[in-house]
């Protein structure tokens, strides 16, 4: 309404003048429709934004959710196949040991019966943390305190002692507070070392080993290396395994929310480092 009668004033049209009314248009119309179309490109920038950032998020949120149904399938199906071969040779080992009159047949038959129970305990870890991060919690929190758990509360020492058992150098360093950190935490350190260990004695036979943990404010340090192998490798034995070892580990690292790096080390051997957050956050 202000436009059209600044506009009527401005061409002067009682006076009938061309070149007066062209001018006065030119100063007064011309710049308010400009500034109508600036605000009108404008708002189309900002809807065509706004619906961009709602597609990608609804496409964020529809691949976050076939991620999780993926899970949930493969869970479904390692609790109902490799749960039920291991429960019948935990079965099958502890009936061994009952029947058998050799002591070191019984010896050997409750090693496998223990050993098949730790294999089932840690596959209902596995796949709780496939269904769900968060079930995780109950899984792992279970064992030690009700309270916080620390990485060496879940058996750090124990893994090193077993691999020193067969002949594998490793010396264990913690420094800090471990008392802080969250049963997930704990569980995932405790995941990196046993597969680092695991592969040293598979790949790299004869070196040694020096496991780093260090409790920070909010955070763990973890560092594992291995030097490089002095005695020949057992092809059968770095065979075996599925070869996803390293790849599983990086993704139960970003599960709660860490970061993870592997590789060759110059002098021959391998690293392996984490930093997981003293609370996990699930993603």
């Amino acid at each position: 309404m202000l436009t059209g009668v600044l506009t009527l004033v401005a061409t002067r049209l009682w006076e009938l003048s061309f070149a007066v009314a062209a001018s006065g248009v030119l100063l007064t119309a011309v710049p308010a429709l400009l500034g109508m179309y600036v605000a009108a490109r404008r708002g189309l920038i900002v809807a065509l934004t706004e619906r961009a950032e709602r597609a990608e998020r609804e496409q964020f949120l529809l691949a976050e959710r076939a991620r999780a149904e993926e899970r949930v399938r493969l869970a479904g199906e390692m609790h109902d196949v490799v749960t039920h071969r291991v429960s019948l040779m935990v079965l099958q080992a502890g009936a061994l040991r009952v029947v058998s009159s050799d002591e070191r047949v019984r010896a050997e038959a409750e090693g496998l019966r223990a050993a098949g129970c730790q294999a089932l305990e840690e596959l209902r870890d596995l796949v709780g943390v496939l269904r769900s991060p968060e079930s995780a919690v109950g899984l792992v929190g279970g064992v030690g305190d009700e309270g916080g758990v620390g990485v060496g509360d879940w058996g750090l020492s124990v893994l090193v002692e077993e691999s020193r058992a067969v002949g594998v150098e490793v010396v264990l360093s913690e420094s800090g507070d471990r008392s802080v950190s969250s049963p997930v935490v704990a569980r995932t350190a405790y995941r990196i070392v046993q597969e680092a260990l695991t592969n040293v004695r598979k790949h790299a036979p004869g070196s040694g080993v020096r496991v780093e943990v260090r409790y920070e404010a909010d955070r763990v340090r973890l560092r594992v290396r291995n030097s490089a192998p002095t005695a020949v490798v057992d092809r059968e034995l770095a065979s075996s395994g599925s070869g996803s070892g390293l790849k599983g580990l990086r993704q139960r690292v970003e599960l709660v929310g860490g970061t993870f790096e592997s590789g060759p080390r110059p002098d021959g051997g391998f690293h392996i480092e984490a930093v997981l957050p003293m609370e996990a956050h699930h993603g």
